[in-house]
């Protein structure tokens, strides 16, 4: 049985996993689209969905890829023999993803692509794919020994407010160039979907919809009656 553990040092031991497992798979499966991670506890076992635009890479040839990524992830966290389980999940619409299309940015310029067309050409995909706006920032020491950021924007794009939670994706990235390090920060403004399947289904805030008036009928005026005195008291008669 394992020792009891505090709240607090259960919670810093979660988020303490999780960012080591995110860095890893992040480095591991960049190339393959690598679009972010979800850990799920399970009284059996625990269950980690990697999410990524090209999964049958993740999977690999008979699924060899995910059992070696699921030994290397038992190993180094001392999970139980069995007790750990990897799946890959396939991002829906990839344009709407900012940790896909800053990891697109990545290997464009680790490919030697300059930076404007790289910029432009995640930005047109984010754009066709029905995003509201979209940001990309890329920083650092671009051409000369000055750093500097480059700052490209298509779309409308919100910034302060409770909707930003809901509606901007963000990722950011580092790429280590041969001058240095730059930094690549992208924004993506997802449409608003009733379903919530191809954006957020919750409308912005300050979106008002005006509704058609109901039809109303006609209800004819039936004038009052007049009101009927009552009977006055007989008078008392003296004897």
């Amino acid at each position: 049985m394992a020792a009891p553990i505090s709240k607090k040092r259960k919670f810093v031991a979660d988020g303490v996993f999780y960012a080591e497992l995110n860095e890893f798979l992040q480095r591991e499966l960049g190339e393959d689209g690598y679009a972010g991670v979800e850990v799920r506890n399970t009284p059996m076992k625990t269950e980690v969905i990697v999410r990524a635009t090209r999964t049958q890479n993740v999977l690999g040839e008979k699924g060899r890829r995910i059992r070696e990524l699921t030994s290397l992830i038992q190993k180094r966290f001392n999970f139980p023999e069995n007790g750990l389980e990897l799946y890959a999940e396939r991002v829906a619409n990839r344009g709407l993803c900012a940790q896909a299309q800053a990891e697109s940015v990545k290997h464009k310029l680790l490919g030697g692509l300059a930076v404007r067309r790289a910029a432009y050409g995640v930005m047109r995909l984010v754009m066709e794919s029905g995003a509201k706006g979209c940001q990309v920032v890329v920083s650092g020491k671009l051409r000369a020994q000055r750093a500097k950021a480059m700052k490209f924007r298509d779309g409308y794009m919100i910034k302060t407010g409770d909707s930003v939670r809901l509606y901007v994706d963000t990722a950011v990235r580092h790429v280590m160039m041969r001058q240095g390090v730059l930094g690549i920060k992208v924004s993506i403004m997802v449409p608003h979907d009733p379903t919530g399947r191809e954006g957020q289904a919750k409308p912005l805030s300050d979106v008002v919809t005006v509704l058609e008036p109901k039809d109303e009928e006609y209800v004819p005026m039936v004038p009052e009656a007049a009101p009927v005195a009552a009977p006055a008291a007989p008078a008392a008669v003296e004897a």
